[in-house]
Parts: C-alpha cells; sequence; structure tokens
C-alpha cells in the first residue's frame, strides 16, 4: 500500500505522507518503529504512520511565557487516550484561539521525546461536538458493510439533495453529509466518488462538494 500522496512544490513533484485519520488510542498503542533514536513511524493496523488526522477535546492547555524558549501544549482526548500537541516559540500564538472544552481537528506528525508521542501540529481547526461520533464512526466500521441497492439509490437521491440545497451557501461538507444521513461512511463516500466520476457534483478544495449538474 502506498502511505504517501504527492503534492506539487518548486517546480517538482515532491512525497508528503498520509495524514490518517485514527483515535488517540490507536495513536498510543501502535508498534513504534524508531531509526537510531528518531521515530520513522507507528504501525496501527498494517499502515506506516507518520501524520494523522484525529478529532478531540481539549481538557487542558498550557503556555509558558518565560525562560529562553516560548512552549504550549493542548491536551486533547477523544474517549479513547489521551495526547498532547506541542508548539514552539512564536508558533505557540497559534494556541490563542484554542482553550479547554473546544472540539478541534488536528492534522500534524507524530513526534517521539522523553518517552512521550506527541503531535507536532500542521493544521489545526475548531469543530462542532457532533464531529467526534463522524470521526468514531469512520474509524471503527472497520468491516466492510453494504445496503441493499434500493437502500443504495435512496442514498444517493438524499445525497444529491443535499448538495444542490447547498449550493447556495457554496457547497456542503462532507463531513456533514456522514453526520445527517448516518450511514456507514466509507458507503457515502463512494456514493460520493460516483457522483464526482459522473461529473454531477466537484470539490472546489478537499472535504467539500458542489453541485454541477
Amino acid at each position: 500500500m502506498n502511505d504517501q500522496l504527492p503534492i506539487a512544490g518548486a517546480g517538482q513533484q515532491l512525497k508528503r505522507n498520509v495524514a490518517y485519520k485514527l483515535l488517540v488510542g490507536s495513536i498510543l498503542s501502535g508498534k513504534q518503529n524508531f531509526e537510531e533514536e528518531r521515530l520513522r513511524n507507528i504501525e496501527v493496523n498494517g499502515k506506516n504512520v507518520v501524520r494523522v488526522n484525529l478529532i478531540a477535546n481539549v481538557v487542558d492547555k498550557f503556555i509558558q511565557e518565560g525562560g529562553e524558549k516560548k512552549y504550549g501544549s493542548l491536551t486533547l482526548d477523544d474517549a479513547t487516550g489521551q495526547i498532547r500537541v506541542k508548539l514552539f516559540g512564536e508558533d505557540v500564538s497559534k494556541f490563542e484561539e484554542l482553550n479547554q472544552g473546544d472540539t478541534v481537528l488536528v492534522v500534524g506528525l507524530i513526534k517521539f521525546w522523553s518517552n512521550e508521542i506527541y503531535i507536532a501540529p500542521e493544521i489545526m481547526k475548531k469543530k462542532d461536538p457532533a464531529f467526534l461520533l463522524v470521526r468514531k464512526l469512520e474509524v471503527e466500521a472497520e468491516a466492510p458493510q453494504t445496503l441493499d441497492s434500493g437502500k443504495i439509490a435512496q442514498l444517493k437521491d438524499k445525497i444529491l439533495t443535499m448538495v444542490k440545497e447547498a449550493e447556495k451557501d457554496g457547497g456542503i461538507d462532507i463531513d456533514k453529509i456522514i453526520l445527517e444521513l448516518k450511514e456507514p461512511p466509507e458507503i457515502i463516500n463512494n456514493e460520493i466518488k460516483k457522483l464526482l466520476e459522473d461529473g454531477v457534483a466537484y470539490e472546489p478544495r478537499p472535504g467539500k462538494l458542489r453541485y454541477l449538474g
């Protein structure tokens, strides 16, 4: 399995590791693979994970203003475990809008220091607490799930209706579709893929759908 997605940059094709959607407990229990003393990746369900995409609640916030080096951390909890997100220097300012009790989406690199697994964040975004359930469904629906052809047709119509109705608002987030329809995420994503392939909808940016007709 290819664990990387290509991204363009500076006139050349670079490689960027996939940010796998995981629960905190899976990150903490993954097999840690080191290269000398540096964490290379963690192994989770046969995948070599370098970057993660998780949704969790902020249960603690710490900012160290004094000293030679400014430091900040958020402790995240998604009911499967707790993990810290750490920033240093001027980057600590990125924590300003986040506080205890917020639900956040974090995309970042898995790091290891002083016997602790933590996340060096690349993206942090507040989310509605309901998205904790969306993520749980996405991650835990490991066994293949199917619907009969009649229900699949109904599901496709519902998705298309939601996309059309959201056009006045500039589109709809795929996460919102998953949350509202309450069907297995992989089945919803498969029907969305078909809409994209058929040219009925398009993604102006990853995770956002708009209607083409």
